[in-house]
């Protein structure tokens, strides 16, 4: 080992001595003072992502009615038993898959990230390699498959189930491809983050955390701006919606809205699925109308108009923008508190990257080959294994408080779309036909809602629907049930 000051004391070599450290002493890593420094950040950061959340969300979304709506939710009003059986009995085939999935996803991750396996599987895949680039990357493509191959057999049955219910029309190779090319996605954006992370970490052993945490919010959002360009074609083929009255139309509700849309695209979902859809993608130039093919066969345009109004709510109250920045911020109070975690010599040490004993303030013994870490063991590839533990785990953490938000977001999106074409029989309609074809969960119990349910259930968009015809004037929605 090299030296370096002990765990915890705040003094570097040759600090307060007036002299410099002695030639060939390795920069210290990180010191209790930086981490009390990224513990601050990190509280500060996330509570400001509480306050802006507690703030901009519309927890109530239509004005003037109560939390939740006048209008009681009844999902047998407006669907029929056969309905409401196939829903059930969708939702309890993937539900095993769903829960099953989470936790074997969750169990490797963590074996991985905090034993010795992951560092290990990494330092047998990187003895060779000399140069920590090359290193970080094939760490990132090795954990990262390895994580892809566990999850493939929940996928593959979530995909078996699709199939049975009619919802998926992929064949088998095709499907696969896609998932190869989601793979491809995943080793690119984590190799991209991963490197640069790992090169502050490597060239600012102490305070890596602040450039990390502003550039970790500036990937963010430009992965948000590249999306619509670079990620959406590469699944779907997308054209310009023929000339004719739904398209002019849709451009006329769009320029009524206020909401500037470069064109109308419809995107050929039917290669994938029967499922019904469209959005509203891209900022500024870039926005379009996106249209799913499946919703042109046999839906009125009426519902279409209805839909693609919800979707100028996205873009109305910019709630792409608005998200990408909250989760930017998030990402930043969560590279913050990462900090902490790769500077714990206990879970160093658990994790492998540093030798049992060592007081995880650095060394360059048994680091697996390569580049030594500059004074900085979490600048090892190897710990990679324990960030990607850490990252699943603030995803999971962070995903109730992401449904909670999203399901008030959508909720006034449906409301801008009752304001924007005051029909709310079609809206209604629209809703059962969307619930129907994509066969929704009517009534997600407490722990599916906390856990995945980021929409409102179509009962209780349609309840809103009645709540706002009330509200005008106009008359309710009758029962969709046929």
């Amino acid at each position: 080992m090299t030296g370096r000051g002990k765990a915890g004391t705040g003094v570097d070599a040759g600090e307060g001595t007036g002299s410099e450290p002695p030639p060939g002493t390795v920069r210290p890593g990180p010191d209790r003072r930086s981490r009390r420094a990224a513990a601050l950040a990190s509280a500060v950061l996330f509570a400001a992502v509480i306050a802006v959340i507690a703030v901009t969300t519309p927890w109530h979304p239509l004005p003037g009615t109560v939390p939740g709506g006048a209008v009681p939710v009844d999902p047998a009003r407006d669907f029929g038993p056969a309905e409401i059986a196939r829903s059930r009995a969708f939702d309890a085939a993937l539900a095993p898959r769903a829960y099953t999935g989470l936790a074997v996803g969750l169990g490797v991750v963590l074996v991985l990230g905090l034993t010795r396996l992951g560092s290990g599987l990494i330092a047998r895949c990187t003895a060779r390699l000399r140069r920590r680039p090359l290193r970080v990357v094939v760490a990132v493509v090795v954990l990262t498959t390895v994580l892809h191959l566990a999850s493939l057999p929940f996928g593959v049955w979530g995909e078996a189930v699709l199939r049975r219910y009619g919802l998926s029309t992929q064949s088998w190779p095709a499907w696969l491809f896609d998932d190869v090319k989601s793979l491809g996605f995943t080793w690119l954006i984590y190799s991209i983050a991963l490197l640069l992370l790992y090169w502050a970490l490597g060239r600012f052993p102490r305070y890596w955390w602040t450039g990390a945490a502003a550039g970790a919010f500036a990937l963010v959002v430009a992965a948000s701006f590249l999306y619509p360009v670079v990620f959406e074609p590469a699944f779907n083929d997308f054209r310009p919606l023929p000339q004719g009255r739904l398209r002019a139309d849709l451009l006329a509700m769009a320029r009524r809205d206020g909401v500037p849309v470069k064109d109308v695209l419809v995107a050929d979902a039917s290669r994938r699925t029967t499922s019904l859809n469209a959005y509203v993608s891209g900022f500024g130039s870039t926005r379009r109308i996106v249209i799913y093919d499946t919703l042109l066969r046999n839906t009125p345009p009426a519902r279409v108009e209805a839909i693609v109004a919800h979707e100028l709510g996205h873009a109305k109250n910019d709630d792409v923008l608005h998200g990408t920045l909250i989760g930017a911020l998030g990402v930043s109070a969560a590279v913050c508190l990462l900090h902490l975690l790769l500077s714990s010599p206990r879970l160093l040490r658990r994790s492998g990257v540093v030798p049992d004993g060592d007081d995880g303030q650095g060394g360059d013994e048994g680091h697996g080959g390569g580049e030594p870490p500059e004074g900085n063991p979490a600048a090892d590839p190897r710990s990679i294994a324990l960030l990607l533990a850490a990252v699943a785990v603030a995803t999971q953490v962070g995903m109730p408080v992401q449904n909670l938000v999203s399901r008030h977001i959508e909720a006034r999106a449906d409301a801008h779309s009752l304001d924007l074409t005051r029909d709310p029989a079609t809206f209604a309609s629209m809703q059962h036909e969307l619930s129907v074809r994509n066969i929704s969960d009517l009534s997600p119990d407490a722990i599916e809602r906390f856990m995945w349910t980021s929409h409102p259930s179509a009962p209780e968009r349609i309840a809103m629907a009645r709540d706002w015809a009330r509200q005008h004037h106009v008359p309710e929605p009758p029962p969709q049930r046929r």
